[in-house]
């Protein structure tokens, strides 16, 4: 196929725990139609396919590619746009419809789940930013890798959490599943013996959680956005039980660097070195390596589509 700038490539990747999928695609379809949208549709067959697709996509000629899911589909589309030739990756657009559980990714941006035309409408406006990018280097297997991630990184109690939150939502806890995994495992409170290296300073010490985030990272960096070329890092020590539940309040409304267990930082790179025993987690999906694990970003590398 040649090349169609108009033309939207759709990645549609079916809502985890709702039944009847294939409605809300009828309706999102409908409105394409009725604002009478060029458009190819793929949907996930999947875990593992929504890379391939995006990738067959964009060979096929497509430049504006549209995700309808969430936050881990948006990881996996990026990934595929992210290793494409440089060249032909300046001339892709990148868009969303929110069709996932937490869809935090798109709540940054005023997106809204249940406004499904909203979003289209914003996307035909193509008012476009150019954001930044987030990579993890790392070794799996014996090979080096490298992941990007447009949420955050999540090292410790909260990538457990986050884990937890995915099996709730396999299973219909849609909301709040993330907060009552995270308080059932806050509640526990367990420490991981951890070494990492933030701009001049070496960290040694026993810590609960990290989150690395080149956006706000599931509350836990509220101050993160994706268009500064800066990523936050907050590392958690751990609280007393009444300060657990301080702690959660505090996320839900957007405080909680004003935690006395936080410590905050800015940087361009995180480099974990040691991190026994934990959990690894990227924009929601759980990462397989061995340490030490690089953390960084490039800056407006990507042309997303945002809201007017």
């Amino acid at each position: 196929m040649a090349e169609d700038t108009e033309r939207w490539g759709i990645v549609y990747v079916p809502r985890a725990g709702v039944s009847n999928s294939l409605k809300r695609w009828d309706q999102i379809r409908e409105y394409l139609e009725f604002r009478k949208v060029k458009y190819d549709f793929v949907q996930s067959e999947g875990e593992g396919s929504i890379e391939r697709l995006t990738r067959m996509l964009i060979d096929s000629g497509h430049r504006t590619i549209v995700v309808v899911g969430g936050d881990e589909a948006l990881n996996d589309a990026i990934n595929a746009i992210m290793f494409t030739p440089r060249e032909l990756r300046q001339e892709l657009f990148l868009g969303i419809v929110p069709n996932g559980i937490g869809n935090d990714f798109a709540k940054f941006w005023g997106l809204d789940v249940d406004n499904y035309k909203k979003a289209i409408h914003w996307i035909i406006e193509h008012r476009t930013k150019k954001i930044d990018v987030g990579y993890c280097s790392y070794t799996e297997d014996g090979m080096e890798k490298v992941r990007y991630f447009l949420m955050a990184v999540n090292v410790g109690l909260s990538a457990q959490a986050i884990r937890l939150s995915d099996i709730c939502k396999r299973f219909g806890k849609t909301n709040p599943s993330y907060l009552i995994a995270l308080f059932s495992l806050f509640k526990e409170r367990k420490q991981y013996k951890m070494r990492l290296k933030v701009n001049s300073e070496e960290i040694s010490d026993r810590i609960m959680t990290l989150c690395i985030g080149n956006s706000r990272g599931y509350g836990l960096t509220p101050s993160a956005v994706p268009y500064n070329g800066w990523l936050d890092l907050s590392v958690v020590y751990r609280p007393k039980f009444w300060q657990t539940v301080r702690g959660l309040y505090m996320i839900l409304h957007n405080q909680f660097l004003n935690h006395e267990q936080v410590r905050p930082y800015r940087t361009k790179q995180i480099e974990i070195i040691q991190a026994d025993g934990s959990l690894t987690c990227i924009d929601g999906r759980t990462l397989k390596h061995s340490f030490p694990l690089t953390v960084s970003l490039e800056p407006a590398v990507l042309n997303f589509i945002i809201p007017e």
